[in-house]
């Protein structure tokens, strides 16, 4: 069979080692070490993707040095005590043809968290604070700036005895080697600053260090950011000078965008659904013309055509799609195979990946709650005794429940009582820039059709239903409805709610605020949509600041977004009242008045209540079990876990 994706699939040596594809899990952290060190977790984790197919994982950051602690999870390469958690992730991967490399990494004055809550002294090449973490580093004196170059050396010896491929030094995001290159932060007198060459010296004695302490075959890449997205950052003309000096040293080039110096820059790390997809094709192609070794690029690279487009006109050798094996392990064997239509595809809603992360839990994904779960769900766990399965409700959580229960060998019928499936989805994806979400709803339906769900549409369920069908157990997910809070009213303001504004069931005024008491996407993306469609537009968020509950790369790009469109916001914000043109808040911190006048239409966005009036119909009749919305509103994540888990245990 020919394969749809010659170039993805196509092998590709590096210094005698053999990719199989094209498909890199660049490195990124998982948050599921302990102790700093390799874990059975993590060890799951990164066997499933091997098992489904990629040609190369790079595992996230190893600290080379006690300084290198950026978080308190951080995995640790400075001790001989991690070369046995290694050396057992290797040969898991490795057991399936798959080329493992591990970052290799030191923040510098990027440190995020310490393992105590105390402030930790942060070192860089200059006494230049950074922005987004506000700290304020001490420089480097030349015994440091020694040891550290030492400490990436016997990093590179642990993880070469251990039996990883190589290493990727990390030069990217504004971590400590681009701050010696860049001249802004880089304000040195010594050797280490000056023209660009002088700037590389860090650079070159780590690479010249860690060849030294391995071998000829051992594997040495760079990851750096093409462009750091920040007017203090590297610009593309410095990185490609500076790689193009570098590539004597090095077997590949690895470029990504952004910094974490800065919201604007770190929104890069991980750039979210509002991002085009597969963005960084133009600097990749730019940079692979300018080099002699394999370029890697890796940006918002979703789905398997998007990567053999860019491998096809030679603008990179390798791609980056690490979101896209969060949420498919699966999506490299799936595409080989000939089933790419049954690849899940990743929507950079960042919820669970990166947003777990920031909370420093470990990284899973919103649609595929078994990511960092595999010691859970790592196996398939068929039906003990096959049983009749009732789902009510088509949302994501009833139609994970659905497939899960399916896949597991029961008879599943999923009932919903309108004409289209996908519950709150539906709405979720008609706000801007985020369509992309949509394909939740496509990937789950996919899910059930594989596995064999009976679907019944424009069909209400009540008890008289079951009695008739007689299942041996309901799930219900019958979702939630939009919430109206108790507030006062008086005059004739337009009130209306989220649901209409977004199903165009009415005409608003010129003058409209809405009103946000979640403080996630929705109050915002109402506010850009309405401001987009010519309405004068005030966001009230009862919470510190818009999108407070986001992920931060989400919130920080949405609140960019607002800032260009000029929407005021309005923070600590809590809906008390409204007449006949004026909308009345109360400050949550101080408990004063604040008056919004001259107002046509009160948008609210204040949350979800579920319902659940079946359940109450089926007490004494069945078993049922209540998930996602119904038993409680949140958000997709829990609902789809939720439908998972039951399904899981039935």
């Amino acid at each position: 069979m020919t394969s749809a994706f010659p170039h993805l699939f196509e092998p590709l040596q590096i210094r005698g080692k053999r990719l199989k594809n094209r498909i890199m899990s660049s490195g990124h952290d998982t948050s599921m070490p302990t102790d700093n060190l390799v874990n059975e977790q993590l060890i799951a984790y990164h066997r499933a993707r091997a098992e489904g197919g990629v040609g190369l994982i790079v595992l996230q950051v190893a600290g080379v040095h006690d300084s290198a602690r950026y978080t308190s999870h951080v995995l640790m390469a400075t001790d001989d005590a991690c070369i046995d958690g290694y050396r057992r992730l290797a040969e898991t991967c490795h057991a399936h043809g798959t080329v493992v490399l591990s970052q290799i990494f030191h923040p510098g004055r990027e440190i995020m968290e310490s393992a105590d809550g105390l402030l930790a002294v942060a070192y860089a090449p200059s006494a230049v604070p950074n922005e987004r973490f506000r700290v304020m580093p001490r420089a480097l004196d030349q015994d440091m700036i020694d040891e550290i170059i030492q400490g990436y050396a016997d990093a590179a010896r642990r993880l070469h005895q251990a039996g990883l491929d190589g290493v990727e030094l990390v030069a990217s995001h504004g971590y400590l080697p681009a701050q010696f290159i860049n001249p802004r932060v880089n304000r040195r007198s010594d050797g280490y600053n000056g023209e660009l060459e002088q700037r590389l010296r860090f650079i070159r004695e780590i690479l010249d260090a860690m060849r030294a302490s391995t071998d000829a075959d051992f594997i040495i890449g760079l990851r750096i950011s093409a462009d750091e997205r920040d007017p203090e950052g590297l610009t593309e003309d410095e990185s490609l000078a500076a790689v193009q000096l570098l590539q004597g040293q090095l077997d590949y080039v690895h470029i990504v965008a952004g910094t974490s110096a800065s919201l604007g820059g770190a929104v890069h790390i991980v750039p979210p659904m509002a991002v085009e997809a597969a963005y960084l094709a133009r600097e990749a192609g730019t940079f692979k013309a300018r080099l002699s070794i394999p370029l890697f690029v890796t940006g918002r690279i979703n789905q398997p055509q998007e990567a053999e487009a860019i491998i096809a006109k030679g603008q990179a050798d390798v791609c980056g799609m690490t979101r896209a094996l969060i949420c498919d392990p699966q999506m490299p064997n799936k595409s080989d195979s000939g089933h790419a239509e049954d690849v899940r595809a990743c929507i950079a809603c960042n919820q669970a990946c990166i947003g777990h992360f920031h909370k420093g839990l470990p990284i899973s994904c919103i649609q595929h709650p078994e990511t960092g779960r595999e010691l859970l769900y790592g196996q398939p766990k068929p039906s003990a005794r096959g049983k009749r399965i009732l789902v009510v409700g088509g949302g994501p959580a009833g139609m994970k429940a659905a497939a899960v229960a399916a896949q597991r060998g029961h008879r599943v019928t999923l009932y919903e009582a309108s004409a289209q499936l996908g519950g709150q989805i539906q709405l979720a994806q008609l706000l801007p820039r985020r369509s992309e979400f949509g394909g939740a709803s496509t990937n789950l339906q996919r899910e059930m059709q594989l596995a064999g769900v009976e679907v019944v549409r424009n069909t209400r369920v009540d008890r008289a239903l079951i009695e008739r069908e007689k299942p041996d157990h309901v799930i219900i997910a019958t979702g939630a409805q939009p919430y109206w809070p108790n507030f006062e009213r008086g005059g004739d303001l337009q009130v209306v709610d989220t649901w209409q504004v977004l199903r165009d069931e009415v005409q608003l005024g010129r003058s409209v605020v809405v009103a946000d008491w979640r403080c996630d996407w929705i109050g915002p993306g109402i506010a850009e949509r309405l401001v987009r469609a010519g309405h004068q537009v005030q966001l009230a968020v009862n919470g510190t600041h818009c999108g407070e509950n986001l992920p931060l790369y989400v919130r920080d790009q949405l609140a960019g977004e607002l800032h260009k469109l000029a929407v005021p916001i309005i923070p600590y914000a809590r809906l008390y009242g409204c007449d006949d043109s004026t909308v009345y808040l109360q400050h949550t911190a101080s408990g004063e008045p604040m008056l919004l006048e001259n107002v046509d239409s009160l948008v609210l966005c204040q949350g979800h209540q579920s319902v659940d009036d079946l359940g109450q119909q089926l007490k004494g009749l069945v078993p049922f079990q209540r998930i996602g919305d119904c038993l409680a509103p949140r958000t997709v994540e829990e609902a789809i876990h939720e439908g998972l888990k039951v399904a899981w245990a039935l």
